[in-house]
């Protein structure tokens, strides 16, 4: 089976024995030799010779990525992992999604295809690797067979084979046919780290100039032929109904198509998306709101403080915290801190292109985080068998968690509004940047308190800690991201409680970029640095004599240490401040300097950072996702809330008030990198939970008041 032609502007390409879907090409960014949004210039037919290695005939590979491209580097990492055991030139390495498939492409760290928790290096570091070598070990198979020599005496290197005692010399391209033929072999000798040549080296993305050039593909880019535009009209208050509905202007806009309910709201189809837009404003709705959450963020605020009375879930419970508060000689000291809903506002909102061939099967073109997941919500909805439907995972304009949602509800929501269109036409559904900011799905409101208490030498005699809010994973027992940070703290307190309240709540909520870490770091950190002052102890000198027993911790705090130059005197009307993290298994510290901004807003001009993220595949993009973590952890930080009013109604709407950081805003940062052999852990999140502490930090010594309520700025005029 060669290239199918559904029309001139739509291709599906063969890859060797599987088949890789590509993408709608048509209109203003329409370009003929992309696959899954990755430029191709492979020619001919692809040879499979596993899962995720497919070589043409021109000696191009193609490693098929089981991660989701939204910014953070997978393509490029993944690729550099099958690269280095296959010994190919980088010049010839190319990447592609991976179709939708949990078996063949899960996530070995939580058992289905999908991408979060900072693991698409982690989980896939051994799997590539071997990858790449029985690749390897096939296509030197395949030229020891067809040369008629020991495949012992053949090497491999930057692409070429070679036999030197022949002078026999070929490209991938010139046995990748016959290679997919042969058996791979049980099992493979990886290289020794030591003889690494890509992996440890900057390496410029692949995708980086596609975006640049403004050829990349996004689901916003996807068009099709004959394809409608829709919206739904949601209601402002999470859980509302559709009581009843007038379409009866809507219709009269010119342009709109059809009006139908849908069980998410009230969908408009339109030729375009300006009709679309003012389809659904013409709506007339009537919301039933007996099921609906009317609280507002302050009146939820009370009520989870009150929550804190009632009984809680144990997360650690070591030593005798209630004697160690209460001896005598002991100074205690303790505090509240307010965190609220905040949304992940990637740059690209949520959208899918959904389409029906006319063997009844389904395409689906989006961003997906979730493939497998995605698949199953549209063969529910719309009432197909799955393996009818197609997933063609594209590159996605940013999630930061948001597209990671379990049971789909977005995919749901799009798939409904597809069959209730009768699935006679393409149908892209959208959400606008104001669905997006008020969709719900937001890291949860969280309120700590915390008691502490620093004993006659100045060292910390105890720490009681509790927690309040949501489960993000909807459980009736602890959920661990409650309290991840703060349960297992590696700072060596010999007293400590860590207790959680998990209430039921009608906003929908979900994980966001580091998930737990994003609370517990900035109670923790800003804590304990509130104590060492109490107790007479220098901010990082008092936090290496709690980490003994965590030496990467340790090794990251020193060299943070190190680079910024902690202690040398700073400029007048400068504080520094400092933060230590462990999350998804990665180690990271950061140094702050902060000064006193235009009306009295924070003015962060540089941040230092060191990270442990264990074998550096690529430092480029370690690099790029410590500054890309600062810069979004730090606007969160000073600016970002999501506000229920009086009803529950969202109060923001779009990036005018909820605000991303601005490029002037953005402090200089410089990034170590701390060498290791252990195994490669993820990078995507951990730059995030220090950056928050270490300016709040600088800002309590600069300022004299300790940060209780985020954003940081609550209270300040700008």
């Amino acid at each position: 089976m060669g290239i199918e032609t559904i029309r001139p502007s739509r291709r599906a390409f063969l890859a060797g024995t599987g088949l890789v879907i590509g993408m709608t090409l048509v209109g203003r960014q329409a370009g003929a030799d992309l696959l899954q949004g990755v430029p191709q210039d492979a020619g001919g037919q692809q040879a499979a010779l596993n899962a995720f290695v497919r070589v043409a005939p021109d000696g191009t590979v193609t490693v098929l990525s089981k991660h989701l491209e939204m910014g953070q580097g997978p393509y490029t990492g993944l690729t550099t992992i099958v690269a280095e055991e296959l010994d190919a030139d980088w010049s010839q390495m190319r990447a592609a999604a991976a179709p939708a498939d949990d078996d063949v492409y899960k996530n070995l760290a939580f058992g289905l295809q999908g991408t979060g928790g900072s693991t698409s290096i982690a989980n896939s570091y051994e799997q590539l690797r071997k990858a790449g070598a029985t690749a390897k070990a096939m296509l030197v198979a395949a030229a020891a067979k067809d040369w008629g020599v020991a495949a012992g005496e053949i090497s491999v290197e930057k692409g070429r084979i070679r036999h030197q005692g022949s002078g026999k010399e070929a490209g991938f391209g010139d046995f990748a046919e016959k290679a997919a033929q042969m058996e791979p072999p049980a099992e493979v000798q990886l290289k020794d780290p030591k003889d690494f040549v890509l992996i440890g080296q900057d390496r410029h993305k692949l995708d980086t100039d596609e975006k640049t050039n403004g050829k990349a593909i996004f689901t916003l880019d996807v068009l099709a032929d004959d394809m409608l535009i829709a919206m739904v009209a949601h209601s402002a208050h999470f859980g509302a109904t559709v009581k009843s509905f007038d379409d009866s202007q809507a219709r009269s806009i010119p342009g709109v198509v059809d009006v139908k309910q849908v069980p998410q709201g009230v969908a408009v189809y339109a030729e375009n998306t300006f009709a679309a837009l003012k389809g659904r404003a013409a709506l007339r709705i009537e919301w039933d709101l007996s099921k609906a959450e009317t609280r507002s963020s302050e009146q939820i605020y009370d009520d989870y403080r009150a929550a804190m009375k009632g009984d809680s879930f144990e997360a650690t419970n070591r030593g005798d915290v209630d004697q160690a508060l209460t001896t005598e000689g002991i100074t205690s000291m303790d505090t509240e801190i307010v965190f609220p809903f905040l949304a992940h506002a990637p740059m690209e909102p949520l959208d899918a292109v959904l389409m029906q061939r006319d063997d009844g099967s389904i395409d689906c073109y989006n961003g997906s985080q979730f493939p497998g997941q995605d698949k199953a919500a549209i063969a529910d909805v719309c009432g197909v068998d799955a393996s009818k439907v197609r997933i063609n995972v594209q590159l996605a304009g940013g999630s930061f968690g948001r597209r990671a949602q379990f049971g789909s509800p977005y995919m749901r929501e799009a798939a409904a509004v597809f069959k209730a269109s009768g699935m006679k036409r393409p149908v892209k559904h959208m959400w606008t940047r104001e669905d997006d900011i008020r969709g719900g799905f937001y890291r949860p409101i969280y309120v700590h308190s915390i008691r502490g208490a620093v004993d006659k030498d100045g060292n910390i005699a105890g720490w009681d800690h509790t927690i309040v809010g949501q489960s993000i994973m909807n459980k009736d027992e602890l959920d661990d991201t409650t309290v991840e940070g703060t349960a297992d703290m590696p700072y060596a307190i010999s007293n400590l409680r860590v207790v959680a309240h998990q209430p039921k709540l009608g906003v929908p909520v979900l994980w966001w970029r580091s998930v737990g870490h994003t609370h517990t770091a900035f109670a923790v950190e800003t804590f304990i640095d509130r104590l060492l002052e109490q107790g007479g102890k220098d901010p990082v000198e008092g936090r290496l004599a709690l980490l003994q027993d965590s030496p990467r911790h340790v090794g990251v705090l020193q060299k943070v240490a190190e680079i910024a130059d902690w202690g040398a005197p700073l400029a007048d009307g400068r504080q520094r401040g400092v933060a230590v993290h462990k999350s998804f298994d990665t180690y990271v510290a950061e140094i702050a300097e902060v000064s006193l901004g235009e009306g009295g807003l924070p003015r962060v001009h540089k941040v230092w950072c060191a990270v442990d993220c264990g074998v550096a595949v690529n430092p480029n993009i370690i690099h790029a996702q410590m500054e890309g973590g600062i810069g979004y952890g730090l606007g969160a930080i000073l600016f970002d809330s999501i506000d229920l009013g009086d009803g529950g109604a969202v109060r923001q709407s779009n990036f005018n008030d909820y605000r991303s950081l601005r490029i002037n805003e953005m402090p200089e940062v410089e990034v170590a990198i701390i060498q290791s052999s252990e195994a490669p852990t993820g990078v995507g999140e951990p730059g995030v939970p220090p950056i928050g502490p270490a300016v709040a930090n600088a800002w309590r010594r600069l300022t004299g008041r300790p940060v209780q309520q985020l954003p940081l700025t609550s209270g300040l005029v700008a």
